[in-house]
């Protein structure tokens, strides 16, 4: 899986840099590092109003914010590697 974080000026202001620091925690909590590959881009496109642009593989997730990180992990990272979480 293919994780890539908006750092761009926009999602920068928004938090990129602790939703990028709660990804790497989550992904080292659940022994996922070798199935996830954790990457920063520039500019989507997909700005939003509230929070931090993420794809994940060819799905596009906006509105990401710390305080949403976890349900957004469990959503969209976490239910597709259930079977290689540890638990």
């Amino acid at each position: 899986m293919i994780v890539q974080i908006c750092i761009g000026s926009s999602c920068h202001i928004k938090g990129s840099a602790k939703i990028v620091e709660k990804m790497k925690n989550a992904i080292e909590l659940y022994g996922l590092e070798n199935e996830i590959t954790l990457a920063g881009s520039f500019c989507t496109g997909n700005c939003n109003r509230s929070g931090v642009t993420i794809l994940v593989d060819d799905e596009t997730v906006t509105g990401v914010t710390p305080e949403t990180f976890t349900e957004f992990f469990k959503t969209h990272v976490y239910s597709k590697l259930e079977g290689k979480c540890r638990p």
